[in-house]
Protein backbone atom coordinates (compact mmCIF):
# COMPACT_ATOMS: atom_id res chain seq x y z
CA UNK A 1 0.00 0.00 0.00
CA UNK A 2 1.43 3.39 -0.96
CA UNK A 3 0.22 6.92 -0.17
CA UNK A 4 -0.40 9.46 -2.92
CA UNK A 5 -2.60 12.51 -3.72
CA UNK A 6 -5.12 11.78 -6.50
CA UNK A 7 -7.36 14.31 -8.34
CA UNK A 8 -10.98 13.96 -7.25
CA UNK A 9 -12.20 13.56 -10.83
CA UNK A 10 -10.19 10.31 -11.04
CA UNK A 11 -12.10 8.82 -8.11
CA UNK A 12 -15.44 7.04 -7.87
CA UNK A 13 -17.14 4.95 -5.18
CA UNK A 14 -16.45 1.22 -5.63
CA UNK A 15 -19.28 -1.30 -5.66
CA UNK A 16 -17.22 -3.15 -3.05
CA UNK A 17 -17.76 -0.30 -0.59
CA UNK A 18 -20.19 -1.70 1.96
CA UNK A 19 -22.42 1.42 1.64
CA UNK A 20 -22.18 1.90 -2.13
CA UNK A 21 -25.87 1.16 -2.84
CA UNK A 22 -27.23 3.61 -0.29
CA UNK A 23 -28.32 7.20 -1.00
CA UNK A 24 -25.85 10.05 -0.73
CA UNK A 25 -24.48 10.18 2.81
CA UNK A 26 -25.10 12.85 5.42
CA UNK A 27 -21.95 14.99 5.49
CA UNK A 28 -23.02 17.95 7.63
CA UNK A 29 -20.84 16.83 10.53
CA UNK A 30 -17.58 16.67 8.56
CA UNK A 31 -18.16 19.37 5.92
CA UNK A 32 -17.00 22.33 8.09
CA UNK A 33 -13.76 20.58 8.95
CA UNK A 34 -13.02 19.67 5.33
CA UNK A 35 -13.81 23.25 4.24
CA UNK A 36 -11.27 24.59 6.72
CA UNK A 37 -8.50 21.95 6.74
CA UNK A 38 -9.21 19.59 3.86
CA UNK A 39 -9.14 15.78 4.08
CA UNK A 40 -6.69 14.68 6.79
CA UNK A 41 -7.37 10.91 6.90
CA UNK A 42 -6.50 9.23 3.55
CA UNK A 43 -9.19 7.47 1.56
CA UNK A 44 -8.58 3.80 0.79
CA UNK A 45 -8.65 3.23 -2.98
CA UNK A 46 -7.37 0.90 -5.66
CA UNK A 47 -6.91 1.12 -9.46
CA UNK A 48 -10.15 0.12 -11.22
CA UNK A 49 -8.68 -0.93 -14.56
CA UNK A 50 -9.00 2.34 -16.44
CA UNK A 51 -5.74 4.24 -16.74
CA UNK A 52 -5.44 6.88 -14.03
CA UNK A 53 -8.79 5.96 -12.50
CA UNK A 54 -9.36 4.72 -8.94
CA UNK A 55 -12.31 3.33 -6.98
CA UNK A 56 -13.01 4.26 -3.37
CA UNK A 57 -13.19 1.34 -0.97
CA UNK A 58 -13.35 3.40 2.22
CA UNK A 59 -13.84 7.16 2.67
CA UNK A 60 -17.13 7.66 0.80
CA UNK A 61 -18.31 10.50 3.07
CA UNK A 62 -14.98 12.36 2.78
CA UNK A 63 -15.27 12.05 -1.01
CA UNK A 64 -18.82 13.55 -1.07
CA UNK A 65 -17.83 16.30 1.33
CA UNK A 66 -14.80 17.19 -0.82
CA UNK A 67 -17.01 17.23 -3.92
CA UNK A 68 -19.32 19.71 -2.14
CA UNK A 69 -16.38 21.94 -1.25
CA UNK A 70 -15.17 21.81 -4.85
CA UNK A 71 -18.58 23.07 -6.08
CA UNK A 72 -18.61 25.84 -3.49
CA UNK A 73 -15.17 27.15 -4.41
CA UNK A 74 -15.56 26.79 -8.15
CA UNK A 75 -12.13 25.20 -8.41
CA UNK A 76 -11.51 22.95 -11.40
CA UNK A 77 -10.06 20.08 -9.43
CA UNK A 78 -8.98 18.99 -5.97
CA UNK A 79 -6.47 16.34 -4.91
CA UNK A 80 -7.31 14.01 -2.04
CA UNK A 81 -4.82 11.95 0.02
CA UNK A 82 -5.30 8.25 -0.80
CA UNK A 83 -3.84 4.93 0.38
CA UNK A 84 -3.69 2.74 -2.75
CA UNK A 85 -4.29 -1.03 -2.44
CA UNK A 86 -3.06 -3.62 -4.91
CA UNK A 87 -5.16 -4.50 -7.97
CA UNK A 88 -7.41 -7.57 -7.70
CA UNK A 89 -7.44 -8.02 -3.93
CA UNK A 90 -11.24 -8.09 -3.59
CA UNK A 91 -11.15 -9.67 -0.15
CA UNK A 92 -8.72 -7.04 1.11
CA UNK A 93 -10.86 -4.30 -0.46
CA UNK A 94 -14.06 -5.52 1.18
CA UNK A 95 -12.25 -5.92 4.48
CA UNK A 96 -10.88 -2.37 4.28
CA UNK A 97 -14.35 -0.97 3.57
CA UNK A 98 -15.94 -2.87 6.43
CA UNK A 99 -13.25 -1.92 8.92
CA UNK A 100 -13.55 1.71 7.83
CA UNK A 101 -17.28 1.63 8.62
CA UNK A 102 -17.19 -0.73 11.57
CA UNK A 103 -17.98 2.07 14.03
CA UNK A 104 -21.21 2.74 12.10
CA UNK A 105 -22.00 -0.93 11.38
CA UNK A 106 -25.54 -1.69 12.56
CA UNK A 107 -25.51 -4.22 15.39
CA UNK A 108 -28.33 -6.37 13.96
CA UNK A 109 -27.53 -9.92 12.91
CA UNK A 110 -28.41 -9.51 9.22
CA UNK A 111 -26.00 -6.60 8.78
CA UNK A 112 -23.29 -8.66 10.38
CA UNK A 113 -24.20 -11.62 8.20
CA UNK A 114 -23.96 -9.52 5.04
CA UNK A 115 -20.55 -8.18 6.04
CA UNK A 116 -19.22 -11.61 7.02
CA UNK A 117 -20.70 -13.30 3.94
CA UNK A 118 -19.03 -10.87 1.54
CA UNK A 119 -15.67 -11.72 3.05
CA UNK A 120 -16.46 -15.46 3.02
CA UNK A 121 -17.34 -15.21 -0.68
CA UNK A 122 -13.86 -13.80 -1.28
CA UNK A 123 -12.19 -16.77 0.41
CA UNK A 124 -11.77 -15.50 3.97
CA UNK A 125 -11.98 -18.30 6.52
CA UNK A 126 -14.10 -18.21 9.66
CA UNK A 127 -10.92 -17.77 11.72
CA UNK A 128 -9.74 -14.83 9.59
CA UNK A 129 -13.14 -13.09 9.75
CA UNK A 130 -13.30 -13.53 13.53
CA UNK A 131 -9.80 -12.06 13.90
CA UNK A 132 -10.65 -9.08 11.66
CA UNK A 133 -13.72 -8.08 13.72
CA UNK A 134 -12.44 -9.18 17.11
CA UNK A 135 -15.29 -11.64 17.67
CA UNK A 136 -15.44 -15.36 18.38
CA UNK A 137 -15.41 -17.96 15.62
CA UNK A 138 -18.70 -19.30 17.03
CA UNK A 139 -20.37 -15.92 16.45
CA UNK A 140 -19.10 -15.83 12.85
CA UNK A 141 -20.38 -19.36 12.21
CA UNK A 142 -23.79 -18.46 13.66
CA UNK A 143 -24.07 -15.40 11.42
CA UNK A 144 -22.91 -17.33 8.35
CA UNK A 145 -25.51 -20.00 9.10
CA UNK A 146 -28.04 -17.42 7.92
CA UNK A 147 -26.77 -18.22 4.42
CA UNK A 148 -28.84 -21.41 4.74
CA UNK A 149 -31.96 -19.28 4.61
CA UNK A 150 -33.70 -18.48 1.36
CA UNK A 151 -33.65 -14.73 0.47
CA UNK A 152 -37.36 -14.20 1.28
CA UNK A 153 -36.88 -15.39 4.85
CA UNK A 154 -33.69 -13.34 5.28
CA UNK A 155 -35.52 -10.20 4.16
CA UNK A 156 -38.40 -10.85 6.55
CA UNK A 157 -35.94 -11.45 9.38
CA UNK A 158 -34.03 -8.23 8.58
CA UNK A 159 -37.35 -6.39 8.73
CA UNK A 160 -37.94 -7.94 12.17
CA UNK A 161 -41.08 -9.73 10.98
CA UNK A 162 -39.68 -13.13 12.02
CA UNK A 163 -38.27 -13.77 15.49
CA UNK A 164 -34.83 -15.22 16.26
CA UNK A 165 -36.04 -18.60 17.54
CA UNK A 166 -37.99 -19.17 14.35
CA UNK A 167 -35.01 -18.24 12.17
CA UNK A 168 -32.77 -20.56 14.19
CA UNK A 169 -35.14 -23.42 13.53
CA UNK A 170 -35.38 -22.55 9.83
CA UNK A 171 -31.61 -22.87 9.39
CA UNK A 172 -32.11 -26.59 10.01
CA UNK A 173 -34.54 -26.92 7.11
CA UNK A 174 -33.80 -27.68 3.47
CA UNK A 175 -34.60 -24.98 0.88
CA UNK A 176 -37.77 -26.82 -0.17
CA UNK A 177 -38.93 -27.00 3.44
CA UNK A 178 -38.14 -23.31 3.96
CA UNK A 179 -40.19 -22.35 0.87
CA UNK A 180 -43.04 -24.52 2.11
CA UNK A 181 -42.98 -22.77 5.48
CA UNK A 182 -42.64 -19.28 3.96
CA UNK A 183 -45.65 -19.88 1.72
CA UNK A 184 -47.65 -20.88 4.78
CA UNK A 185 -46.41 -17.85 6.75
CA UNK A 186 -47.16 -15.51 3.84
CA UNK A 187 -50.65 -16.90 3.22
CA UNK A 188 -53.27 -14.82 5.03
CA UNK A 189 -55.78 -17.65 4.78
CA UNK A 190 -53.65 -20.06 6.82
CA UNK A 191 -54.68 -19.88 10.45
CA UNK A 192 -51.72 -21.72 12.04
CA UNK A 193 -48.06 -21.48 11.08
CA UNK A 194 -45.53 -23.29 13.30
CA UNK A 195 -42.91 -21.04 14.89
CA UNK A 196 -40.17 -21.41 17.49
CA UNK A 197 -40.01 -24.88 19.04
CA UNK A 198 -43.13 -26.04 17.21
CA UNK A 199 -41.42 -25.14 13.94
CA UNK A 200 -38.45 -27.39 14.70
CA UNK A 201 -40.78 -30.36 15.25
CA UNK A 202 -42.58 -29.46 12.01
CA UNK A 203 -39.28 -29.35 10.10
CA UNK A 204 -38.00 -32.62 11.49
CA UNK A 205 -41.25 -34.35 10.60
CA UNK A 206 -41.87 -36.06 13.93
CA UNK A 207 -42.06 -39.85 13.81
CA UNK A 208 -43.67 -39.89 10.34
CA UNK A 209 -41.42 -39.65 7.30
CA UNK A 210 -42.78 -38.94 3.84
CA UNK A 211 -42.25 -41.70 1.26
CA UNK A 212 -40.77 -39.23 -1.22
CA UNK A 213 -37.64 -39.10 1.00
CA UNK A 214 -36.75 -42.76 0.33
CA UNK A 215 -33.60 -43.60 -1.63
CA UNK A 216 -34.79 -47.20 -1.93
CA UNK A 217 -37.55 -49.11 -3.67
CA UNK A 218 -40.63 -49.30 -1.44
CA UNK A 219 -40.82 -53.07 -1.99
CA UNK A 220 -37.72 -53.37 0.17
CA UNK A 221 -39.53 -51.58 3.01
CA UNK A 222 -42.53 -53.88 2.63
CA UNK A 223 -40.15 -56.85 2.73
CA UNK A 224 -39.34 -55.92 6.34
CA UNK A 225 -43.10 -55.86 7.11
CA UNK A 226 -43.11 -52.07 7.20
CA UNK A 227 -46.43 -50.23 6.79
CA UNK A 228 -47.17 -47.08 4.77
CA UNK A 229 -49.93 -44.67 5.78
CA UNK A 230 -51.80 -42.62 3.14
CA UNK A 231 -54.14 -39.67 3.70
CA UNK A 232 -57.78 -39.76 2.60
CA UNK A 233 -57.07 -38.00 -0.66
CA UNK A 234 -54.07 -40.13 -1.52
CA UNK A 235 -51.92 -37.03 -1.89
CA UNK A 236 -49.42 -37.84 0.86
CA UNK A 237 -48.03 -41.11 2.20
CA UNK A 238 -45.69 -41.65 5.14
CA UNK A 239 -43.70 -44.49 6.64
CA UNK A 240 -45.40 -45.79 9.77
CA UNK A 241 -42.28 -47.58 11.04
CA UNK A 242 -39.34 -45.14 11.34
CA UNK A 243 -36.89 -47.86 12.45
CA UNK A 244 -37.57 -49.95 9.33
CA UNK A 245 -37.34 -46.82 7.16
CA UNK A 246 -33.91 -45.92 8.50
CA UNK A 247 -32.68 -49.48 8.07
CA UNK A 248 -33.61 -49.37 4.38
CA UNK A 249 -32.49 -45.77 3.95
CA UNK A 250 -29.06 -46.40 5.48
CA UNK A 251 -28.49 -49.48 3.33
CA UNK A 252 -29.37 -47.49 0.22
CA UNK A 253 -27.18 -44.62 1.37
CA UNK A 254 -24.20 -46.94 1.91
CA UNK A 255 -24.61 -48.27 -1.64
CA UNK A 256 -24.82 -44.70 -2.98
CA UNK A 257 -21.63 -43.76 -1.12
CA UNK A 258 -19.75 -46.67 -2.70
CA UNK A 259 -21.09 -45.69 -6.11
CA UNK A 260 -19.88 -42.10 -5.71
CA UNK A 261 -16.44 -43.29 -4.64
CA UNK A 262 -16.30 -45.59 -7.67
CA UNK A 263 -17.04 -42.56 -9.87
CA UNK A 264 -13.81 -40.95 -8.73
CA UNK A 265 -14.70 -38.62 -5.86
CA UNK A 266 -11.83 -38.35 -3.36
CA UNK A 267 -14.18 -39.29 -0.55
CA UNK A 268 -17.80 -39.20 0.50
CA UNK A 269 -18.38 -37.86 3.98
CA UNK A 270 -21.76 -38.67 5.53
CA UNK A 271 -22.52 -36.04 8.16
CA UNK A 272 -24.17 -36.98 11.43
CA UNK A 273 -27.94 -37.05 11.25
CA UNK A 274 -29.28 -33.55 11.82
CA UNK A 275 -26.00 -31.78 11.08
CA UNK A 276 -26.23 -29.45 8.10
CA UNK A 277 -23.52 -28.79 5.53
CA UNK A 278 -21.77 -25.47 6.27
CA UNK A 279 -21.31 -24.41 2.67
CA UNK A 280 -19.71 -21.09 3.65
CA UNK A 281 -16.87 -22.99 5.31
CA UNK A 282 -16.09 -25.01 2.17
CA UNK A 283 -14.57 -24.29 -1.24
CA UNK A 284 -15.81 -25.66 -4.56
CA UNK A 285 -13.38 -28.29 -5.84
CA UNK A 286 -13.62 -30.43 -8.98
CA UNK A 287 -13.51 -34.20 -8.84
CA UNK A 288 -10.16 -34.31 -10.67
CA UNK A 289 -8.68 -31.91 -8.11
CA UNK A 290 -9.65 -34.03 -5.11
CA UNK A 291 -13.18 -32.78 -4.56
CA UNK A 292 -15.40 -34.59 -2.08
CA UNK A 293 -19.07 -35.24 -1.60
CA UNK A 294 -20.73 -34.18 1.66
CA UNK A 295 -24.01 -35.86 2.55
CA UNK A 296 -26.66 -34.23 4.77
CA UNK A 297 -29.03 -36.59 6.54
CA UNK A 298 -32.10 -34.93 8.04
CA UNK A 299 -34.27 -36.37 10.78
CA UNK A 300 -37.11 -35.91 8.30
CA UNK A 301 -35.50 -38.64 6.18
CA UNK A 302 -34.36 -36.20 3.51
CA UNK A 303 -30.84 -36.78 2.19
CA UNK A 304 -28.93 -34.14 0.21
CA UNK A 305 -25.67 -34.76 -1.68
CA UNK A 306 -23.31 -31.76 -1.96
CA UNK A 307 -20.83 -32.72 -4.67
CA UNK A 308 -17.50 -31.06 -5.34
CA UNK A 309 -16.31 -29.38 -2.14
CA UNK A 310 -13.40 -29.40 0.29
CA UNK A 311 -13.21 -27.52 3.58
CA UNK A 312 -11.68 -24.05 3.61
CA UNK A 313 -8.97 -25.30 5.96
CA UNK A 314 -8.05 -28.13 3.59
CA UNK A 315 -8.04 -25.70 0.68
CA UNK A 316 -5.67 -23.38 2.57
CA UNK A 317 -3.47 -26.34 3.49
CA UNK A 318 -3.40 -27.45 -0.15
CA UNK A 319 -2.49 -23.96 -1.39
CA UNK A 320 0.28 -23.68 1.19
CA UNK A 321 1.65 -27.08 0.21
CA UNK A 322 1.67 -26.09 -3.46
CA UNK A 323 3.44 -22.81 -2.71
CA UNK A 324 6.18 -24.66 -0.83
CA UNK A 325 6.52 -27.39 -3.43
CA UNK A 326 5.05 -30.12 -1.23
CA UNK A 327 2.51 -32.72 -2.26
CA UNK A 328 1.62 -34.35 1.08
CA UNK A 329 -1.76 -32.73 1.71
CA UNK A 330 -3.99 -34.04 4.48
CA UNK A 331 -7.68 -33.89 3.59
CA UNK A 332 -10.72 -35.68 5.00
CA UNK A 333 -10.15 -38.25 2.26
CA UNK A 334 -6.79 -39.35 3.65
CA UNK A 335 -6.94 -38.46 7.31
CA UNK A 336 -6.21 -41.39 9.62
CA UNK A 337 -9.15 -43.31 11.01
CA UNK A 338 -7.75 -43.01 14.55
CA UNK A 339 -7.50 -39.83 16.57
CA UNK A 340 -4.09 -39.04 18.01
CA UNK A 341 -5.11 -39.94 21.60
CA UNK A 342 -6.53 -43.28 20.38
CA UNK A 343 -3.39 -43.96 18.37
CA UNK A 344 -1.27 -43.19 21.46
CA UNK A 345 -3.44 -45.56 23.52
CA UNK A 346 -2.75 -48.48 21.18
CA UNK A 347 0.89 -47.56 20.65
CA UNK A 348 1.46 -47.77 24.43
CA UNK A 349 -0.32 -51.13 24.73
CA UNK A 350 1.54 -52.57 21.72
CA UNK A 351 4.83 -51.27 23.10
CA UNK A 352 4.16 -52.87 26.52
CA UNK A 353 3.34 -56.24 24.94
CA UNK A 354 6.39 -56.24 22.65
CA UNK A 355 8.75 -55.12 25.41
CA UNK A 356 7.60 -57.92 27.72
CA UNK A 357 8.01 -60.51 24.94
CA UNK A 358 11.49 -59.23 24.04
CA UNK A 359 12.75 -60.28 27.48
CA UNK A 360 12.42 -63.90 26.30
CA UNK A 361 14.60 -63.34 23.22
CA UNK A 362 18.05 -61.99 24.18
CA UNK A 363 19.46 -62.98 20.78
CA UNK A 364 16.95 -60.66 19.04
CA UNK A 365 17.49 -57.93 21.66
CA UNK A 366 21.25 -58.03 20.98
CA UNK A 367 20.71 -57.43 17.27
CA UNK A 368 18.18 -54.67 17.88
CA UNK A 369 20.56 -52.98 20.31
CA UNK A 370 23.33 -53.02 17.70
CA UNK A 371 20.91 -51.58 15.13
CA UNK A 372 20.02 -48.79 17.59
CA UNK A 373 23.69 -48.06 18.15
CA UNK A 374 24.24 -47.78 14.38
CA UNK A 375 21.15 -45.78 13.39
CA UNK A 376 19.91 -44.23 16.65
CA UNK A 377 16.37 -43.32 17.69
CA UNK A 378 14.53 -40.77 19.78
CA UNK A 379 16.05 -42.40 22.87
CA UNK A 380 19.45 -43.45 21.48
CA UNK A 381 22.09 -40.84 20.76
CA UNK A 382 25.18 -42.73 19.68
CA UNK A 383 27.69 -40.77 17.60
CA UNK A 384 30.99 -41.80 16.03
CA UNK A 385 34.16 -40.32 17.56
CA UNK A 386 35.15 -37.48 15.18
CA UNK A 387 38.87 -37.55 16.17
CA UNK A 388 39.18 -33.78 15.92
CA UNK A 389 42.32 -31.69 16.32
CA UNK A 390 43.26 -28.15 15.43
CA UNK A 391 46.65 -29.43 14.34
CA UNK A 392 46.62 -30.69 10.78
CA UNK A 393 49.86 -32.56 11.37
CA UNK A 394 48.24 -34.47 14.24
CA UNK A 395 45.37 -35.56 12.04
CA UNK A 396 47.77 -36.68 9.32
CA UNK A 397 49.82 -38.61 11.86
CA UNK A 398 46.79 -40.46 13.24
CA UNK A 399 45.28 -40.96 9.80
CA UNK A 400 48.45 -42.56 8.49
CA UNK A 401 49.08 -44.79 11.52
CA UNK A 402 48.99 -48.58 11.51
CA UNK A 403 46.16 -48.48 14.05
CA UNK A 404 43.99 -46.45 11.71
CA UNK A 405 44.78 -48.80 8.82
CA UNK A 406 43.75 -51.82 10.92
CA UNK A 407 40.56 -50.01 11.91
CA UNK A 408 39.84 -49.37 8.22
CA UNK A 409 40.16 -53.09 7.47
CA UNK A 410 37.70 -53.79 10.27
CA UNK A 411 35.28 -51.31 8.70
CA UNK A 412 35.36 -53.15 5.37
CA UNK A 413 34.55 -56.43 7.11
CA UNK A 414 31.56 -54.88 8.89
CA UNK A 415 30.25 -53.22 5.72
CA UNK A 416 30.41 -56.59 3.96
CA UNK A 417 28.54 -58.29 6.80
CA UNK A 418 25.79 -55.65 6.70
CA UNK A 419 25.67 -55.58 2.90
CA UNK A 420 26.54 -51.87 2.76
CA UNK A 421 28.57 -50.14 0.07
CA UNK A 422 32.32 -49.55 0.53
CA UNK A 423 32.00 -46.35 -1.50
CA UNK A 424 29.93 -44.72 1.26
CA UNK A 425 32.46 -42.59 3.12
CA UNK A 426 30.22 -42.10 6.14
CA UNK A 427 30.97 -43.84 9.44
CA UNK A 428 29.11 -47.09 10.06
CA UNK A 429 27.29 -45.30 12.88
CA UNK A 430 24.76 -43.12 11.08
CA UNK A 431 22.90 -41.59 14.05
CA UNK A 432 19.99 -40.42 11.87
CA UNK A 433 17.28 -41.68 14.21
CA UNK A 434 15.28 -42.84 11.16
CA UNK A 435 13.15 -45.74 12.39
CA UNK A 436 12.80 -47.21 8.88
CA UNK A 437 16.57 -47.24 8.43
CA UNK A 438 16.78 -48.74 11.92
CA UNK A 439 14.53 -51.64 10.86
CA UNK A 440 16.60 -52.11 7.70
CA UNK A 441 19.80 -52.62 9.74
CA UNK A 442 17.89 -54.75 12.27
CA UNK A 443 16.70 -57.06 9.48
CA UNK A 444 20.26 -57.39 8.14
CA UNK A 445 21.56 -58.27 11.62
CA UNK A 446 18.88 -60.96 12.07
CA UNK A 447 20.42 -62.81 9.12
CA UNK A 448 23.86 -62.95 10.80
CA UNK A 449 25.14 -65.55 13.25
CA UNK A 450 26.24 -64.67 16.78
CA UNK A 451 29.93 -64.31 15.89
CA UNK A 452 29.22 -61.93 13.02
CA UNK A 453 26.83 -59.88 15.15
CA UNK A 454 29.53 -59.57 17.81
CA UNK A 455 32.00 -58.50 15.10
CA UNK A 456 29.63 -55.68 14.08
CA UNK A 457 28.99 -54.77 17.70
CA UNK A 458 32.72 -54.65 18.43
CA UNK A 459 33.37 -52.32 15.53
CA UNK A 460 30.44 -50.03 16.44
CA UNK A 461 31.71 -49.83 20.02
CA UNK A 462 35.20 -48.98 18.80
CA UNK A 463 33.88 -46.35 16.38
CA UNK A 464 31.96 -44.64 19.19
CA UNK A 465 34.75 -44.83 21.77
CA UNK A 466 35.24 -41.26 22.95
CA UNK A 467 38.71 -39.71 22.88
CA UNK A 468 39.90 -38.80 26.38
CA UNK A 469 37.23 -40.94 28.07
CA UNK A 470 38.32 -42.92 31.14
CA UNK A 471 37.13 -46.09 29.38
CA UNK A 472 40.04 -45.70 26.93
CA UNK A 473 42.49 -45.94 29.84
CA UNK A 474 40.55 -48.87 31.29
CA UNK A 475 40.63 -50.79 28.00
CA UNK A 476 44.31 -49.99 27.44
CA UNK A 477 45.20 -51.60 30.77
CA UNK A 478 42.74 -54.51 30.67
CA UNK A 479 43.33 -55.80 27.13
CA UNK A 480 46.31 -54.78 27.43
CA UNK A 481 47.43 -52.35 24.71
CA UNK A 482 50.93 -51.38 23.55
CA UNK A 483 51.76 -48.61 21.11
CA UNK A 484 55.06 -50.22 20.17
CA UNK A 485 53.63 -52.33 17.36
CA UNK A 486 51.55 -49.52 15.78
CA UNK A 487 53.30 -46.19 16.43
CA UNK A 488 56.73 -44.64 16.50
CA UNK A 489 57.57 -41.04 17.37
CA UNK A 490 57.17 -38.97 14.19
CA UNK A 491 57.75 -35.40 13.06
CA UNK A 492 54.34 -34.27 14.34
CA UNK A 493 55.19 -35.61 17.80
CA UNK A 494 58.58 -33.88 17.95
CA UNK A 495 57.12 -30.64 16.61
CA UNK A 496 54.55 -30.55 19.42
CA UNK A 497 57.21 -31.28 22.08
CA UNK A 498 57.92 -28.02 23.93
CA UNK A 499 58.83 -28.42 27.62
CA UNK A 500 62.65 -28.33 28.07
CA UNK A 501 62.67 -30.31 31.32
CA UNK A 502 60.61 -33.08 29.79
CA UNK A 503 62.81 -33.17 26.69
CA UNK A 504 65.91 -33.52 28.87
CA UNK A 505 64.24 -36.36 30.79
CA UNK A 506 63.51 -38.11 27.50
CA UNK A 507 67.12 -37.57 26.44
CA UNK A 508 68.21 -39.27 29.63
CA UNK A 509 65.94 -42.27 28.82
CA UNK A 510 67.25 -42.72 25.29
CA UNK A 511 70.90 -41.60 25.50
CA UNK A 512 71.80 -41.95 29.15
CA UNK A 513 72.44 -39.58 32.03
CA UNK A 514 75.82 -38.39 30.74
CA UNK A 515 74.43 -37.15 27.45
CA UNK A 516 71.41 -35.57 29.16
CA UNK A 517 73.58 -33.78 31.74
CA UNK A 518 76.01 -32.62 29.06
CA UNK A 519 73.19 -30.90 27.20
CA UNK A 520 71.17 -29.65 30.16
CA UNK A 521 71.91 -26.00 29.34
CA UNK A 522 71.22 -26.36 25.61
CA UNK A 523 68.02 -25.10 24.02
CA UNK A 524 64.99 -27.31 23.74
CA UNK A 525 65.47 -27.29 19.99
CA UNK A 526 69.01 -28.63 20.28
CA UNK A 527 68.01 -31.34 22.72
CA UNK A 528 65.09 -32.35 20.46
CA UNK A 529 67.46 -32.70 17.52
CA UNK A 530 69.58 -35.12 19.58
CA UNK A 531 66.43 -37.07 20.42
CA UNK A 532 65.57 -37.34 16.72
CA UNK A 533 69.13 -38.41 15.85
CA UNK A 534 69.10 -41.07 18.58
CA UNK A 535 65.70 -42.37 17.44
CA UNK A 536 66.62 -42.42 13.73
CA UNK A 537 70.38 -43.20 13.95
CA UNK A 538 71.48 -40.04 12.13
CA UNK A 539 74.65 -37.98 12.62
CA UNK A 540 76.64 -40.95 13.90
CA UNK A 541 74.22 -41.77 16.68
CA UNK A 542 73.31 -45.32 17.58
CA UNK A 543 69.78 -45.89 16.33
CA UNK A 544 67.20 -46.73 18.98
CA UNK A 545 64.14 -47.01 16.77
CA UNK A 546 62.24 -48.98 19.39
CA UNK A 547 62.31 -46.05 21.83
CA UNK A 548 58.91 -44.94 23.07
CA UNK A 549 58.17 -42.01 25.40
CA UNK A 550 56.69 -42.95 28.76
CA UNK A 551 53.40 -41.38 27.64
CA UNK A 552 52.85 -44.25 25.20
CA UNK A 553 52.64 -46.84 27.98
CA UNK A 554 49.59 -48.31 29.71
CA UNK A 555 49.21 -47.36 32.46
CA UNK A 556 50.18 -43.79 31.63
CA UNK A 557 53.58 -42.74 32.99
CA UNK A 558 54.78 -39.15 33.42
CA UNK A 559 58.28 -37.68 33.42
CA UNK A 560 57.70 -35.43 36.36
CA UNK A 561 54.25 -35.43 38.00
CA UNK A 562 51.33 -36.99 36.21
CA UNK A 563 48.75 -35.85 38.73
CA UNK A 564 47.48 -33.05 36.52
CA UNK A 565 47.42 -35.04 33.29
CA UNK A 566 44.08 -36.49 32.17
CA UNK A 567 45.17 -40.06 31.27
CA UNK A 568 46.97 -40.46 34.61
CA UNK A 569 44.09 -38.99 36.61
CA UNK A 570 41.51 -41.13 34.79
CA UNK A 571 43.26 -44.44 35.46
CA UNK A 572 43.98 -43.46 39.05
CA UNK A 573 40.24 -42.93 39.64
CA UNK A 574 38.95 -46.08 37.91
CA UNK A 575 41.73 -48.66 38.40
CA UNK A 576 40.17 -49.96 41.62
CA UNK A 577 37.05 -50.98 39.68
CA UNK A 578 39.11 -53.48 37.70
CA UNK A 579 41.57 -54.61 40.37
CA UNK A 580 40.07 -58.11 40.56
CA UNK A 581 40.46 -58.71 36.81
CA UNK A 582 43.49 -60.57 35.46
CA UNK A 583 45.92 -58.18 33.83
CA UNK A 584 44.58 -55.01 35.46
CA UNK A 585 47.31 -52.81 36.90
Amino acid sequence: MDLRHIPIDQLKVSNLNMRHERKNPVIDDILPSIRERGVLVPLIVRPNGAKGSFEILAGRRRYFASSAVLKETGEKTLKLPCAVLAVGDDAGAIEASILENVARLEPDEMSQFEAFQRLADQGRTVEQIATTFGVTELMVKRRLALANLIPDIRKAYAAEKIDGNTVTALTLASEDKQREWFNLWNDDDVQYVPTGRQLKAWILGGAHISTDKALFDLDKYHGYAGQILTDLFGEESVFADAAVFWRCQNEALAAKVEDLKAKGWADVLVLEKGRYFAKWDHIACKKKDGGMVYVEVRDSGEITFHEGFISAKDAARRDKSKSTGGDDIETPANRPEMTQPLQTYFELHRHAAVRAKLLQHPDVALRLMVAHAIVGSGLWQVRPEPQRSRQEATLESVGGSKSQARFGEGRKIVLDLLGLSHSDARPVIRGTGDDYALCDIFARLLKLNEIDVLTVLTYVMAESLEVGNASVEALGNILPVSLEDCWTPDAAFFDLLRDKQTINAMLKDIAGKAVADANIAETAKTQKSILVDMQTGKNGRDAKSDWQPRWAAFPFAAYRSGDGMRPAMAWKKVSSFFSSLHGAA
